[in-house]
């Protein structure tokens, strides 16, 4: 009944006064506009339309029950609205009568009190009372005529509400009936969209062909015609059987020379072998390095069904497939930030400290290149993982990584150059899924020492976001501020990443900067985007306050213009390799003499370059179980030990 509504129970929303509004893709919120407020989220769009127009209707008929006595929900005009506004009518036409008796019975005594007056008049009285009489006269006279006038406003008031009430319930009626086509209609867009979304998919995806038919004879990785579309658009989100064959000669794994006991990497499936075929794999490294890998197989996966309870999580603690990830650790990921180590070379042999500063920047910036496209993550190493890269016959340095926590991810990195700079980093990376995008927080120093000048240089990273996880086109954006510091002569460097805006007129992924002297006056403005290139401009000194027509006129100046970085192209068909620079091609491949801690030696990561994804998962997921056995081991031994003292 009506008065039982009043009285629900705690946490219910009444739909008849709910507000149910949409707050993107796929949230919704429903309140009742007091302290009770549900935030929903839906696994698609489509999904999310479907339950807002359900509640939409619901909410509908629920006004419909509380407006109707006798359950007729289809008459234009309820019965309950008909017997209400009657009763309202009757109620102010039997007052507007009462105000019209009183009005008479006025009238009546107005006019016996006139002529009573009138009579007093008449009488020999003082002159003074003569007076008096005529003042009461007059004031009744204006009485009655309010009175009247106060009736008349009454009965007007009535007219215009039986007038306008019908006006206003039809009004409310047709808006009523309009907001439900329209809610049919966005419903029957919504399934269409769906449907031409899957069929798109299906048009665009061919089917596997079999082994020596879809590729050519000299390239076992070269896919089959029409396969080159980017499939990290939407196609994780529905189940489709096509799978590209590997070649059976691309998937034997190696196993690492020496097994060292305690390993997490060690043990690895009995079906992973050393053959001939890989003995001559690493000799053909060691003359030239690889300019391809196999293709990414268009597997589909249903992104929601992990995704969905990963929501203000930390990533790393989230057991993820292989369908996410790029075949390459996060170790190799870091090892990538010496892509540009030129910049590095030519500072060191820069005489100006300030100068130098420019170009350790644009190193800095340079580290976020590879990243545009770069929106699968790579393997969580596991602890005790390293990461070897030798160099020092092609580009001058060598670099390792090793995994030195595993909760949290922590790795240290070392890289020497001969010529002339040592750089070290311990990054622990902290990641926070919110729904609608992934922010990768890195967190730890950087540190940049020139041999010859004994310049020491630090910086943190910025925060990484990938947008539109659940639904739409993966994209990454860098945003927040760097600061370098030269410690030994107090020179600095802000670098500012604007993060994207789709109402700003700047140009995307923008990066500014300015160089600065321990007086923190401006010599050098640095300018670019760091997916591009940066540019350096000097500012000439003395004009301006703090030489701020200086760094206007810098700008100004084309000649004065000094190009520090520009990105390399990406390799043909990187779209197809997971979009990965001309180095990172090289990261995994196999090379003699590296540890069996390398990463190279990961069975999961190997099997996933080789396009093998299912064994890959169940491999990856017999590491990490083994990977937290062995923690609950050292743990427990950690206890013992604490007990004995």
């Amino acid at each position: 009944s009506k008065a039982e509504m009043r009285h629900t129970c705690r946490g219910t929303i009444n739909l008849a006064t709910a507000n149910i509004t949409v707050e993107d893709s796929c949230n919704f919120i429903i309140s009742n506009g007091g302290a009770q407020t549900y935030h929903l989220k839906a696994s698609s769009e489509v999904e999310r339309q479907r339950w807002v127009t359900a509640l939409e209707l619901a909410k509908a008929k629920a006004v419909k029950m509380l407006e109707e006595s006798d359950d007729s929900g289809d008459e234009s005009v309820s019965q309950t609205d008909k017997t209400e506004l009657q009763s309202t009518l009757r109620t102010l036409s039997s007052k507007v009568e009462d105000l019209s008796t009183c009005n008479d019975l006025i009238a009546k005594h107005g006019t016996a009190l006139q002529r009573s007056l009138s009579e007093l008049e008449t009488l020999r009285l003082p002159a003074e009372s003569t007076e008096k009489i005529k003042q009461v006269n007059e004031r009744a006279t204006l009485f009655r005529i309010t009175s009247n006038a106060m009736i008349n406003a009454c009965r007007d008031f009535l007219m215009l509400a039986q007038t306008h009430s019908k006006k206003w319930q039809k009004s409310l009626q047709h808006e009523r009936d309009q907001r439900i086509r329209l809610e049919e209609t966005l419903e029957q867009l919504a399934k269409q969209h769906n449907h031409l979304e899957r069929a798109f998919r299906g048009a665009t995806v061919l089917p596997a062909s079999a082994p020596g038919t879809g590729g050519s004879a000299k390239d076992p990785c070269c896919p089959a015609k029409g396969d080159l579309s980017d499939e990290d658009d939407d196609n994780e989100f529905f189940d489709a059987p096509e799978i590209i064959t590997m070649p059976e000669s691309m998937g034997h794994n190696p196993t690492p020379p020496q097994r060292r006991t305690g390993s997490n990497i060690s043990g690895t499936s009995s079906d992973i072998s050393l053959d001939e075929q890989y003995k001559h794999q690493v000799e053909d490294t060691k003359k030239e390095k690889r300019t391809r890998i196999p293709y990414k197989p268009n597997y589909s996966l249903n992104l929601w069904s992990i995704m969905k309870n990963c929501i203000g999580k930390e990533l790393s603690k989230i057991p993820m497939p292989v369908n996410f990830n790029e075949p390459l650790s996060m170790l190799q990921r870091l090892t990538e930030d010496l892509e540009y180590h030129e910049l590095l070379d030519r500072a060191a042999k820069c005489e100006s400290s300030l100068e130098q500063l420019c170009y350790v920047a644009a190193f800095t910036v340079s580290s976020y290149s590879t990243t545009v496209f770069r929106t699968s993550k790579p393997f969580n190493p596991l602890l005790g993982e390293t990461f070897e890269l030798d160099r020092l016959e092609e580009n001058g340095y060598r670099s390792l990584c090793e995994q030195v926590s595993h909760h949290p991810p922590a790795a240290a990195h070392h890289a020497d150059s001969k010529h002339g700079w040592t750089l070290r980093q311990e990054i622990k990376i902290t990641s926070k899924f919110r729904g609608k995008y992934l922010s990768i927080m890195p967190l730890g120093t950087i540190h940049c020492v020139f041999h010859s000048s004994g310049n020491h240089y630090t910086w943190k990273k910025v925060t990484t976001t990938v947008h539109n996880i659940i639904v739409g086109k993966l994209w990454i954006d860098q945003s927040g501020e760097i600061e370098i510091v030269n410690h030994k002569t107090g020179d600095k460097c802000n670098l500012k990443f604007v993060p994207y805006s789709y109402f700003s007129r700047d140009v995307a992924r923008k990066v500014t900067g300015e160089v600065t002297d321990p007086a923190g006056k401006v010599h050098f403005v640095l300018l670019g985007t760091w997916d591009e290139k940066m540019d350096c401009y000097k500012v000439p000194q003395g004009a301006g306050d703090n030489g701020a027509e200086g760094r206007q006129r810098a700008h100004e100046a084309e000649d004065n213009r000094v190009l520090l970085w520009k990105r390399n192209p990406l390799p043909k068909y990187a779209e197809n390799m997971y979009y990965f620079s001309e180095l990172a091609l090289t990261l995994n491949a196999p090379e003699g003499g590296t540890a069996p801690t390398d990463s190279r030696w990961r069975p999961d990561q190997r099997l996933m370059e080789n396009g093998r994804w299912d064994e890959a998962n169940a491999e990856k997921q017999r590491l990490e179980e083994k990977q937290r056995i062995s923690r609950k081991r050292r743990e427990a031994e950690a206890a013992r030990a604490t007990e004995d003292g």
